[in-house]
């Protein structure tokens, strides 16, 4: 019995229990019995802690449902944004070595700035060869005027040869008329009839051979200023011909099509670049937008002009205020190189991406912080919209609905 109340009490048993406490007693320390308190001190203290906890939780809880319920549920977001630009690549139009190239990757540079200089002596020598065969075509020219003046005053030569010629052909008519009456009376020689008669037919020979001259004269005069006409029309070529070797010759300078910042250059000065060949790329940042690819089911409440919150991930202490510029007429995965073909025996449903641009302002584009290719998080704010009412529709262009397309599309290839 003695043995099983030591073990319930978690003493020793028998003789044990007698030599193990000395030693418990030679290695334990003297507690004080005012020790036990304190722990009973701190349950009440911990309650607290956790009642204020549960307090804060609960109104977070409330402060953020509160927060969803008049703000956070009327906002549609993504982070499947980034920004993007109208880059332009820069490239040669004739061919040739670049003589320099005085740009560097990351620099500024203004419309009408240098970018690269192709060497241009062989344009310089295209351009006097077209310059000189002008000049020679206009001289062709102003001997041929010459020369049409020249026959324009044979052609009133053989007018007043004309006129000679049948005043001398009446004269004729009139002596053989008079010969002739004389000879009947017998008071005139034969031989005088006969001479009358011959000056009548070469008079009438001479008129017809003046008219003859004359018509030659004319067809003379004709054929020279066909000759001019054509000397003109060439001289139409040429100066066509000075003009393509004096752009060529412009081609040579490259320069900045518009404000932007040099990148990815790819050659060198020394290098041979034929058309074609890639410069530079020219980066606006002045245009920058984002275009953000929401999903199908997010789009219900976007509309065009709606205010959207822009969060780049490069300044995420920056709040940038946008406006929903337009939506993708189609999406993504339309405009890809293999568009999907859902008419198969086993489909999966995947929800799908609608590219939306939105406008920056302006002079937050102008500050360069949006470099093409940023990723951003954008928030569309929905609030105001009103449900009742369907998509404004889409508008065609001013002057697609005059029938003016095709003539703005043919311009705009030339």
């Amino acid at each position: 019995m003695a043995f099983r109340d030591d073990y319930a009490q978690g003493r020793p048993a028998g003789g044990a229990a007698a030599k193990a406490a000395p030693q418990a007693a030679a290695t334990t320390p003297a507690t004080p019995q005012a020790a036990a308190p304190p722990a009973k001190r701190k349950r009440p203290v911990r309650r607290l802690v956790l009642l204020a906890l549960l307090a804060g939780g609960g109104a977070y809880g409330a402060y953020a449902g509160h927060e969803w319920w008049t703000t956070g549920r009327f906002f549609v977001s993504t982070d499947d944004a980034y920004v993007q630009a109208d880059i332009s690549t820069l490239a040669a139009k004739v061919s040739g070595y670049l003589e320099a190239v005085p740009v560097v990757n990351g620099q500024a540079v203004k419309a009408g700035d240098v970018i690269a200089r192709i060497e241009d002596g062989d344009y310089r020598l295209a351009l006097k060869a077209a310059e000189d065969k002008l000049a020679t075509q206009r001289s062709t020219i102003a001997r041929i005027a010459r020369q049409a003046e020249a026959a324009r005053a044979q052609v009133l030569q053989g007018q007043a040869q004309i006129d000679a010629a049948k005043a001398d052909q009446v004269r004729a008519a009139a002596d053989y008329q008079r010969q002739q009456q004389l000879a009947q009376s017998e008071f005139a020689a034969k031989s005088r009839l006969e001479q009358s008669r011959a000056d009548r037919d070469r008079s009438d020979a001479t008129v017809k051979g003046a008219e003859a001259n004359l018509i030659a004269l004319q067809a003379n005069v004709a054929v020279l200023e066909a000759q001019t006409q054509e000397a003109e029309n060439l001289a139409a070529e040429l100066r066509t011909a000075v003009d393509r070797a004096k752009r060529d010759l412009t081609f040579t300078v490259l320069r900045a099509p518009f404000d932007g910042v040099i990148g990815n250059k790819a050659t060198e000065a020394g290098a041979y670049v034929a058309p074609g060949s890639r410069i530079a790329a020219l980066v606006p940042l002045q245009s920058a937008r984002v275009d953000a690819n929401f999903k199908e089911t997010q789009l219900g409440r976007v509309r065009v002009g709606q205010p959207v919150h822009i969060r780049v991930d490069a300044w995420p202490d920056r709040d940038i205020l946008g406006t929903v510029e337009s939506l993708s007429p189609a999406s993504g995965s339309v405009f890809s190189l293999l568009p999907p073909d859902n008419a198969t025996g086993n489909f999966t449903k995947i929800v799908q991406r609608l590219p939306v641009r939105v406008r920056v302002p302006e002079a937050v584009a102008r500050e360069g912080l949006l470099r093409p290719g940023l990723s951003v998080e954008v928030r569309v704010d929905t609030r105001g919209l009103d449900e009742t009412k369907p998509p404004a529709p889409i508008e065609p262009h001013q002057a697609v609905s005059e029938g003016k397309g095709a003539a703005s599309v043919r311009t705009a290839g030339r």
